[in-house]
């Protein structure tokens, strides 16, 4: 068993190195050569993975390859430490042109941009190249490889989705597993896998060890972020039903949608445009209600005593059927409106069009400053 998980490496590095030869040789007037592989830097107690002289331009390059499975934020600071050194190593052997370098199945989005601003060169299984030697800047971008890609993206969905939320609700407190899963409504596994891949991404802090052990978001702005670009990607609108309710004004309506669902039990939020103007005021006026609310006979019954009926144009209530309590976690109470978390509105509002992305840009600011 041991050998053949080392013959795989073996196999999986050498395909990284003859993807990256490949790379380097489609560069007009290019040469390359390995000069070798497992190298030992026997001062720093460091080994090298690859060295690989180039010439292009007429420029010697010697590129020094560090090779890793895949590489996040979180991963970015050791990789630079241990290139810095092996560097310095060549530079005081006279070697001039050094590019310290990465050379990855995936390297993140993130990961990307540290590398690029210290001057690290990389390269992925997607075609992603980048050396920055002088005199010989190269630079080809590719999408992020669908391994990353998913990675990152089932952080923002199911019950991860709702760890996520709880900590930008509360993006300035420290919080520990258990009471996490708690205000997350998941399974202290979930909350702690969770915070796993968001400490891959740099995106939390940590202080204390063992059962005392709390994290903190150290980037909300970068986690809110990465959530809009996730929608953004996926371009799936919310399933909703439209509705026609006849008589009074989006104020009115909102009020007689709560007064009914309290009556009959029905858990519902206010999101999107109305709630929106509740929590910072925006537009002059709301021509429709939005609201989530859990299926089924009672809330057919609050529909019903709306007297709403399905249209597809001309709506001035839209219901976006809920099922799980994720999306009425943090709920807030203004008056007798029941409305969903800020972070859910914004959410919500990303996900709607006209000018409910602005609208969103301005919660976010006023509301969530992050």
């Amino acid at each position: 068993m041991v050998i053949m998980q080392t013959t795989s490496e073996h196999e999986r590095e050498r395909d990284l190195l003859d993807a990256l030869m490949s790379a380097l040789q489609k560069i007009p007037f290019a040469q390359t050569s390995i000069v070798s592989e497992k190298h030992p830097l026997t001062q720093l107690g460091h080994e090298l993975d690859a060295q690989i002289d180039v010439v292009v331009a007429d420029q010697n390059l010697v590129l020094l390859i560090e090779l890793k499975r895949s590489v996040y934020p979180r991963d970015v600071r050791q990789i630079l430490w241990q290139l810095s050194r092996a560097k310095n190593e060549y530079a005081q052997s006279g070697k001039q042109n050094v590019v310290p370098m990465v050379v990855a199945e995936s390297i993140s989005v993130g990961a990307r941009d540290l590398l690029r601003d210290e001057k690290v060169g990389f390269f992925d299984s997607g075609g992603s190249l980048f050396v920055p030697a002088k005199g010989a800047y190269l630079y080809v971008e590719r999408p992020v490889p669908k391994t990353i890609e998913k990675s990152i993206r089932s952080l923002f969905t199911g019950k991860r989705s709702q760890v996520l939320h709880a900590l930008l609700q509360g993006h300035r407190d420290w919080v520990g597993v258990v009471e996490l899963s708690k205000l997350a409504e998941v399974s202290p596994g979930t909350a702690s896998e969770t915070l796993a891949g968001l400490e891959r991404m740099d995106w939390v802090v940590a202080r204390g060890q063992g059962p005392s052990k709390e994290r903190r978001l150290s980037a909300p702005s970068a986690l809110l972020d990465e959530w809009r670009t996730q929608i953004q990607a996926a371009r799936h609108p919310l399933a909703r039903r439209r509705y026609y309710v006849p008589g009074g004004s989006s104020e009115s309506l909102a009020n007689r949608l709560a007064a009914l669902c309290e009556t009959g039990a029905v858990d519902y939020v206010l999101t999107q445009d109305v709630a929106a103007q509740e929590y910072a005021p925006f537009l002059s006026s709301i021509s429709r209600v939005a609201c989530r609310m859990t299926p089924g006979k009672a809330a057919g019954e609050v529909l019903a005593n709306l007297e709403a009926r399905v249209v597809t144009e001309g709506a001035n209530l839209d219901v976006i059927e809920t099922p799980s309590r994720g999306e009425f976690l943090f709920k807030e109470q203004r008056g007798h409106l029941w409305l969903a978390s800020p972070v859910q509105v914004y959410l919500d509002l990303l996900r709607n069009e006209g000018r409910s992305r602005d609208m969103a840009e301005h919660l976010r600011k006023e509301v969530l400053g992050i």
